[in-house]
């Protein structure tokens, strides 16, 4: 039978809380009460046809909790009966203790009247996510702390570690930066907020907190004459904005995604070996000294090998491929690996050859997930390749 059970109708109930409908009209005043349920009944060829089976149905469906109206109908044999027409829920109350949901609603109900105390611009924020504030109930009242706290102290330009809110750490807050997020871009006024900073990892940049300085490891050759100190190689690391200010009047450098050709790299007269360590060069971006000398990448020949030297480039459009042409890759074939998980979008700042190579790579033309990893290439190889660059 296709006619409507007391279970269907918990379930279009249930589907109301699933949206998240019945707790937001808590807190939009909304009425969703009284409210008709869909409700399929016999046709009247069933009636008649089947009327014991309809009969039962009348009886279990007039026996839930939902108002039922009935109709009158005449059977041939039988005469006049009533059956179930109309399945109404008249209260919230009603519809949530249906579902089991009373309890959950008085915690929701419990943040609702905190939110309206303390900061009412979030109850927008909980008409809009009921179930995520719901699930955040244990936690709301510290998060409502650290809203009010950023509010009253905005853009600190001091760390995460340095918030003293009863119950709140740093792991707390990096934990909740989503959530937090979403509040904070309600409540904060609009110069409070960094809007070019976006993602979790930027999440001090947007409100103004301290972070880790991003740092640059690298390599040079000249020492002696750059840094001061007599070491033929130094192994340094700097903040990005000391690295930034640095005049050593090289002549190239390198950019390596591999810490072992890092290390060993051999570097060539006032020359400089940068530690790339995969995607994102934000470390460099404050470097606009790179702007004016020859920089070169070396990475893996794979599908994200150039798709890292295409974001390089996104920051330094002159920046030259190192040992990623189909000559290399040729040949070192008795090296050639597997690449499991291969990019296959368009890379739209590869040169022409790179491009030709890279297409050959992410369409399986040469072989399945070809990849020849930056370390398997022979070092002979490097070193008479970096000959002919001088």
């Amino acid at each position: 039978m296709s006619w409507t059970q007391p279970a269907d109708l918990n379930l279009q109930l249930l589907k109301l809380w699933e949206r998240g409908d019945l707790l937001a009209s808590i807190v939009t005043g909304t009425p969703l009460f009284p409210r008709r349920l869909m409700l399929k009944t016999p046709t009247s060829a069933e009636m008649t046809d089947k009327f014991d089976e309809v009969r039962n149905w009348s009886r279990e469906v007039r026996a839930s909790d939902y108002r039922i109206v009935m109709r009158d109908f005449r059977h041939r044999v039988l005469g006049a009966n009533a059956v179930p027409e109309e399945a109404w829920i008249d209260t919230l109350e009603d519809a949530l203790k249906l579902i089991g949901k009373l309890q959950e609603s008085l915690r929701f109900i419990a943040l609702v009247d905190a939110t309206r105390e303390h900061q009412p611009q979030l109850l927008a924020w909980l008409a809009r996510r009921p179930l995520r504030a719901l699930e955040l109930s244990t936690e709301w009242s510290r998060l409502l702390a650290i809203v009010a706290w950023l509010r009253a102290n905005p853009r600190p330009d001091v760390y995460l570690r340095q918030l003293d809110i009863a119950g709140v750490h740093t792991k707390f807050i990096e934990a909740h930066r989503a959530v937090l997020a979403e509040c904070l871009d309600l409540v904060l006024p609009p110069e409070a907020v960094n809007m070019t900073a976006s993602g979790l990892n930027a999440f001090a940049l947007r409100y103004g907190f301290r972070d880790k300085p991003l740092r640059v490891r690298f390599r040079l050759f000249d020492s002696t004459r750059a840094m001061g100190d007599p070491a033929p190689a130094q192994d340094i690391t700097l903040d990005a904005g000391s690295f930034s200010r640095l005049d050593l009047g090289l002549s190239r450098v390198f950019v390596t995604e591999n810490e072992i050709n890092f290390l060993s790299f051999p570097l060539t007269e006032r020359s400089m070996v940068i530690f790339g360590a995969g995607y994102g060069f934000e470390m460099l971006a404050q470097a606009e000294w790179l702007t004016g000398i020859p920089v070169y990448y070396w990475g893996d020949i794979d599908t994200h090998g150039f798709a890292i030297l295409d974001q390089l480039r996104a920051r330094l459009k002159h920046v030259e491929s190192f040992l990623m042409d189909r000559a290399t890759l040729m040949a070192f074939e008795s090296q050639w690996g597997d690449e499991r998980a291969q990019t296959l979008r368009d890379l739209p700042r590869l040169r022409p050859e790179e491009k030709a190579l890279y297409d050959d790579l992410r369409d399986n033309r040469i072989r399945q997930g070809l990849r020849l990893e930056q370390e398997r290439i022979g070092f002979s190889w490097v070193e008479g390749t970096l000959a002919a660059l001088d």
